[in-house]
């Protein structure tokens, strides 16, 4: 009997590989198979190039066994014409017989169509191997088509008695391992945002220095615009978005403005679907606490990690916010720290 779970795991492999290069579309790896044996591999590498289902056609050095083989890609393959032909006609082309797909893409110009032409011309198609760690894979994606909206991650440091820190000064909380780990988060989400204040007291750079992979889009909320252009967020070195009441159009590099009624029930809901618009698919939110507690107020949060430092005590200072227990996924040690995992189920 086939193990289609042992493909669809090493198509997941191969997905992961892009690294944030492909952003806004999904992770999709794929693979062929003739006779239990691996011919072709492929991954969707970066955005606006060949998908994974081309890249692992085309390694196939000897293209005649394609008519006898089976291909695997985690998600249903792309329907439409978008940056590059529809995949789907691909594997027409080629005459593979079998496809088996981890899920259906939930994108409305794909939902199944690909899965029912394919069938239709006589391809045999099995669906849902390994579907739920696809999703969980593909979940910004996800989010993102079902939603209409960004993937939203919280992410904040506490002391150990329970604070975040003081206003007006810029505290390390977390150890050394924890913040190279912050910067492989950062590395994996589209974009980080922070409020005023932190942008204040902290004056972070929201870059990904400590680690590899592309750098986010920088997010930041200054209602009346009283953050000063010396700032790192304002050093040109990045894409970088402010939300502002207030019309200003950019004389600085890699800058832009983007005005959006501030005091309203619907604020968090008209910035993200600015953001949905501009193709976000995921925010990384660093804070601060004001505007950690109206994510989770709201209930518009889809993950959070705490930074629960074992060491460090403040005794007083702004408290952190908290997630009710029911949410909390798993906790890790990185150093002196222990990482907290909740879900928003």
């Amino acid at each position: 009997m086939i193990n289609h779970e042992r493909y669809l795991r090493r198509c997941i492999e191969l997905s992961k590989l892009s690294n944030g290069l492909n952003r806004p579309n999904p992770e999709v790896g794929s693979v062929i198979v003739c006779n239990n044996t691996i011919i072709g591999e492929g991954y969707h590498k970066c955005y606006g190039q060949a998908h994974a289902e081309v890249n692992a056609i085309a390694s196939v050095d000897d293209q005649s066994l394609l008519s006898e083989s089976t291909i695997y890609v985690t998600l249903e393959p792309c329907f439409h014409f978008g940056k590059t032909p529809p995949c789907v006609e691909l594997i027409l082309k080629h005459k593979i017989p079998r496809v088996v797909i981890g899920c259906t893409d939930p994108y409305h110009e794909v939902a199944g169509k690909s899965i029912e032409k394919l069938r239709k011309a006589g391809v045999e198609v099995t669906v849902g191997i390994l579907n739920e760690e696809v999703e969980c894979l593909n979940r910004r994606f996800f989010t993102n088509v079902r939603n209409n909206r960004p993937f939203i991650v919280l992410k904040y440091a506490v002391s150990a008695d329970g604070f975040m820190g003081r206003t007006g000064e810029n505290l390390q909380i977390s150890g050394p391992i924890s913040k190279r780990w912050v910067h492989k988060l950062r590395s994996e989400e589209a974009a980080i945002l922070v409020g005023t204040e932190t942008a204040l007291s902290d004056n972070p750079q929201l870059n990904v220095r400590h680690y590899f992979g592309p750098q986010p889009l920088r997010l930041v909320l200054d209602r009346t615009l009283r953050l000063p252009d010396n700032l790192h967020l304002f050093d040109g070195t990045q894409p970088t978005a402010v939300f502002t009441e207030n019309f200003k159009v950019s004389e600085i590099e890699n800058l832009e403005y983007i005005q959006i009624p501030f005091g309203t029930n619907d604020f968090l809901f008209k910035m993200l679907d600015s953001l949905y618009k501009m193709r976000i698919v995921s925010v990384l939110v660093e804070g601060g606490a004001s505007l950690l507690n109206s994510f989770l107020a709201s209930g518009l949060w889809d993950e959070a990690y705490i930074l629960r430092s074992n060491n460090v005590r403040l005794e007083s200072g702004i408290e952190a916010p908290q997630i009710q227990a029911k949410y909390f996924t798993e906790r890790s040690i990185l150093g002196e720290d222990s990482l907290e995992h909740y879900q928003h189920k």
